[in-house]
């Protein structure tokens, strides 16, 4: 009888182990889900701020050159003017294309987002669906287990 016992404590010690193990793994996937979802938040964030630096830096550039021909208008010649005016067109296409950029990247980082949404709700999925499977299993052990011990201990006092 003892020894059933022994086998009784035994057999719940690793079930409790197992349980134990299961619940870590869930934790440190969450966590790391969690860190993921982060990053990509941070980087968003970085992209959109290099975008408005850059910006910043045409604007300017821009002013730069107004100065410049302002200058040049008390002082110059036309071609010198024309260079200036040609300058300053070539900035504003540069402005345009900085835009579309931008654009292009928020756009860009939507996409990933959802992405990561999707993925995030498929792990989600994935998980519950393990976990269920897990308790089955659970279950089912406990379930051979007790008959085990059962038939023993038929058998025992038989």
């Amino acid at each position: 009888m003892i020894l059933i016992e022994e086998k009784k404590r035994k057999i719940m010690m690793m079930m409790m182990m197992m349980m134990m193990m299961m619940m870590m793994m869930m934790m440190m996937m969450m966590m790391m889900m969690m860190m993921m979802m982060m990053m990509m938040i941070m980087m968003m964030l970085m992209m959109v701020v290099v975008v408005v630096m850059m910006m910043m830096m045409m604007l300017l550039l821009l002013l730069m050159i107004m100065l410049l021909m302002m200058k040049m208008m008390m002082t110059t010649t036309t071609t010198t003017m024309m260079m200036m005016l040609l300058l300053l067109l070539l900035l504003l296409l540069l402005m345009m294309m900085m835009m579309m950029m931008m654009k292009m990247m928020m756009m860009m980082m939507m996409m990933m987002l959802m992405m990561m949404m999707m993925m995030m709700m498929m792990m989600m999925m994935m998980m519950m669906m393990m976990m269920m499977m897990m308790m089955m299993m659970m279950m089912m052990m406990m379930m051979m287990m007790m008959m085990m011990m059962m038939t023993m201990i038929m058998m025992m006092t038989m």
